[in-house]
């Protein structure tokens, strides 16, 4: 019953993740009312998208393509001896966000699922033992997701940083009561968590 070209562009905005078939008939309405130069930008910012972002080759965080390296890795004042891991390079910005972490990061490419075929093989866990030794790191910080991929994930690459570097010191990032919530409504996992990291007083 709808033209085809509007038909096309709620398929397509429809593949996107969160995005079911009413919100991707709203947005497709809402472009073809819309003035034609929105479209045009969104079109124009999504032919550039694979040619002006690629990944860094030592800290597999996104970056524009004119970089060699990650501007954060890149950074002079940055603590390349403290070295942050996270599943996906978003990540990395939710951490900087705080302006309280000096170190560089280390992007995983998600976490072990063999149920999704993700195997530890191909994850950057190799590179991230090659960039222990070097660049001389005494700490790496695991920020996988409190998942049970991501608390699987997290046990190898102790495991397997251990095996290589007994004297490197490896960290997690707290697990525990976020502010604002009551003991009823916290989950099993969360409060295990809780109680494990408690602190003193």
């Amino acid at each position: 019953m709808l033209p085809s070209a509007l038909n096309d562009v709620i398929d397509a905005l429809g593949r996107l993740p969160g995005v079911g078939s009413r919100t991707a008939e709203r947005y497709a309405y809402f472009l073809l009312k819309s003035d034609s130069t929105i479209s045009q930008n969104i079109a124009d910012a999504l032919q550039n998208l694979h040619t002006g972002v690629k990944t860094c080759p030592k800290t597999f965080a996104i970056m524009d393509a004119s970089d060699e390296v990650s501007p954060i890795y890149d950074d002079p004042t940055r603590d390349k001896s403290l070295v942050l891991v996270v599943e996906e390079p978003l990540d990395i910005y939710a951490i900087e966000r705080t302006k309280s972490f000096t170190g560089t990061y280390h992007v995983l490419g998600g976490a072990i699922s063999p149920m999704d075929g993700i195997t530890a093989d191909k994850l950057h866990i190799k590179e991230l033992i090659d960039r222990v030794e070097e660049d001389s790191v005494n700490e790496v910080i695991i920020a996988t997701n409190p998942s049970v991929e991501g608390e699987s994930t997290a046990v190898l690459l102790e495991k397997l940083l251990h095996e290589k570097y007994p004297e490197l010191k490896i960290t997690r990032l707290a697990r525990g009561l976020p502010l604002g919530v009551s003991l009823e409504y916290a989950d099993q996992i969360t409060l295990t968590s809780a109680l494990n990291n408690r602190t003193n007083l």
